[in-house]
């Protein structure tokens, strides 16, 4: 990729980063050099597939170098192209903040099944980070409005930024502060969070995509469940009578956090529902 003689075509500098990114251990090469493609080319990606003869040109290639050595360092796409996709909404997304998963897309889901039918609903997403919980629940819901929590100002400037971009922002409010502690006497129809879950032993352990997220967003403590008794143990006063508290879970945790919320007494426990690999991945509670 060095040589300005040869010409490379998308096709060739797909198959030549393929094959690097293959000898680097990243996971999906040639999905990933098509994406990181199509985004220096301004392109969708059916259009390096329509186009493989296509030369490149020097400026395209310089901005590809650089992307590529990124991706082989082992940081994530959606942080080297600044976007990524929740809920068919493209969010920005810094080191600042988690990356959003498909996953969380299924506690948006229950929130929306839930809350569709109700007018005005007022809801507070807790850990916002790129507000793609919060932001997608206000677009899809034209009445709602909410308060996002982060304790990080870096990530609570990128969440306003994306309910900026997707016209919500004048229906958010947005609070810097641990849990609660910012929406102090207020009450909301859904609290809904994706809390750090990940046991703090366990991180190390992570692939090195994952390690490059902000260990705020990632570290639940020694067992991984401490925000969840933290929502539990003080979420019940900040719901309205018959609200209701969605989290999203990690492996092997909803049971233990569905039997913290039935002996706390506060609560009910609604419904478990399991992620798209059959795991286990949102509770619902409701309180009492």
């Amino acid at each position: 990729m060095e040589n300005k003689k040869d010409i490379w075509t998308i096709q060739t500098i797909l198959n030549w980063t393929r094959q690097y990114f293959l000898d680097k251990g990243v996971e999906n090469p040639r999905l990933d050099a098509e994406v990181l493609l199509s985004h220096i080319l301004d392109k969708e990606r059916l259009y390096l597939y329509v186009h493989f003869d296509q030369p490149l040109e020097e400026k395209e290639l310089a901005a590809f170098r650089v992307a590529v050595k990124k991706r082989a360092a082992r940081l994530p796409v959606a942080y080297i192209i600044g976007i990524k996709e929740f809920m068919g909404l493209d969010f920005e997304v810094t080191p600042d903040v988690l990356i959003p998963r498909p996953d969380t897309e299924i506690l948006v889901e229950a929130a929306l099944k839930r809350l569709s039918t109700l007018d005005n609903p007022h809801i507070l997403d807790i850990g916002t980070g790129s507000g793609a919980i919060c932001v997608s629940m206000l677009a899809n819901l034209p009445t709602a409005s909410g308060a996002t929590v982060d304790i990080s100002a870096a990530a609570l400037d990128v969440a306003k930024r994306n309910a900026m971009k997707h016209q919500v922002h004048e229906r958010l409010t947005f609070c810097q502060g641990d849990l609660f502690t910012p929406v102090e006497g207020q009450q909301f129809t859904a609290i809904l969070s994706n809390p750090p879950y990940i046991p703090e032993a366990d991180i190390r352990g992570l692939t090195p995509e994952v390690r490059q997220e902000p260990n705020l967003a990632l570290d639940g403590g020694q067992d991984g469940l401490d925000f969840y008794r933290r929502i539990i143990k003080e979420g019940r006063k900040h719901l309205v009578t018959g609200g209701f508290i969605a989290m999203e879970v990690g492996i092997g945790q909803a049971q233990l956090v569905a039997d913290m919320a039935e002996k706390n007494g506060d609560f009910k426990v609604s419904e478990i529902i399991k992620d798209y690999g059959g795991i286990d991945r949102v509770v619902v509670i409701e309180g009492l």
